[in-house]
């Protein structure tokens, strides 16, 4: 098998391709179809036509919290929060954007007029992240006082519409950072359709955070240290993926963050926990039969996902395909639908 670096998954991207804002409709972005030997260009409304009665859609039900918060230290130095997870305690782990990084028990006055005392770094993150008590319930605070955690290559600040479209339709359990983007092109119409040619669908939850975006820094994927996510498949789910496979349809994941939720199920046999799978060409998939996703960033552990599921040489072409035609990129672009290939020679 082919030995892979982390510059196999670059590819340039105009910058003017980076999608701002969603479609005017959920439902009207495009669709590459990349299952053929072929791209086919459609558009997201044509998904019920790829589909089979008796199929399985698996949707990830987190829902984004408002989770930027902004401050100052006693200093008046001002200063950001991002609630990457509230703990078990009340209290929050958090990345923190500052000039200079202030004391173990300092004090921050935060927008809004409550305080977060600064406990110190949180041990679980391998110090990447701060540990802080907030002067209140952390999500009424998050919900009255902070903003909505638009990913960092959409340049404006958050408005009533990123309140509205950077959330599914069918969010439900309070916790990620960042959206699964896939499943922000499904409305109330598309789920009807699907309803009505019998496609099935099941709910799980992984909370997004903040480490979805980052690029890999090392040449080396070994060498990759992968954040964690806070995962559940509830037992109703499990029993409709057994229920599909009886009916011999497939299981199609709603965006990478179910492919992950799903394939640490298999792996580790848990329901649920905490997930830093890596993804990469060679893995050896248990629950996932086909795909739908967004267009990922260059480098990023996600772009290593769909390699593996589909094949690197695919998964390069349909993006060379996707530039050249003008796709919009990212959170608020367009999606692929993919089918596995793991007999590829990459």
């Amino acid at each position: 098998m082919r030995h892979f670096t982390t510059s196999d998954f670059d590819f340039a991207l105009p910058h003017e391709l980076i999608a701002q804002h969603p479609a005017a409709e959920r439902s009207g972005s495009r669709l590459l179809d990349g299952s053929g030997d072929t791209p086919v260009d459609r558009q997201f409304r044509d998904l019920p036509a790829l589909l089979h009665p008796g199929d399985l859609l698996v949707f990830n039900d987190t829902q984004v919290v408002k989770a930027r918060l902004f401050g100052e230290k006693p200093s008046g130095g001002r200063l950001e929060l991002l609630i990457e997870r509230v703990l078990p305690d009340g209290s929050v782990a958090a990345h923190m954007k500052v000039s200079k990084k202030p004391r173990a028990g300092t004090v921050l006055r935060m927008a809004g007029g409550f305080t977060a005392e600064l406990l110190g770094r949180w041990p679980d993150a391998q110090g990447a992240l701060f540990q802080l008590r907030l002067s209140g319930d952390a999500y009424a605070l998050m919900a009255t006082h902070g903003h909505v955690p638009l990913p960092p290559y959409i340049e404006h600040g958050d408005t009533a519409e990123d309140a509205s479209r950077y959330q599914t339709v069918f969010a439900k359990h309070p916790g990620a950072v960042a959206a699964p983007t896939a499943a922000l092109h499904f409305d109330a119409a598309l789920l009807a359709e699907l309803d009505a040619r019998g496609v099935q669908r099941a709910f799980v939850t992984l909370h997004v955070g903040a480490g979805t975006f980052q690029p890999v820094k090392t040449e080396h994927l070994a060498e990759h240290v992968m954040h964690r996510e806070r995962y559940q498949v509830p037992a109703d789910t499990a029993q409709a993926i057994a229920d599909c496979r009886a009916r011999g349809r497939r299981v199609v994941a709603v965006g990478t963050t179910s492919v992950r939720t799903l394939e640490s199920w298999a792996a580790s046999g848990e329901a649920s926990g905490d997930t830093g799978i890596f993804i990469t060409p060679g893995f050896d998939f248990k629950q996932v039969d086909a795909l739908i996703t967004n267009f990922h960033l260059p480098r990023s552990t996600l772009m290593m996902l769909v390699s593996a599921f589909a094949g690197h040489e695919r998964v390069m072409a349909l993006y060379a395909h996707a530039v050249a035609q003008r796709y919009r990129f990212f959170s608020y672009g367009d999606a692929m639908w993919l089918t596995r290939h793991p007999t590829d020679a990459d």
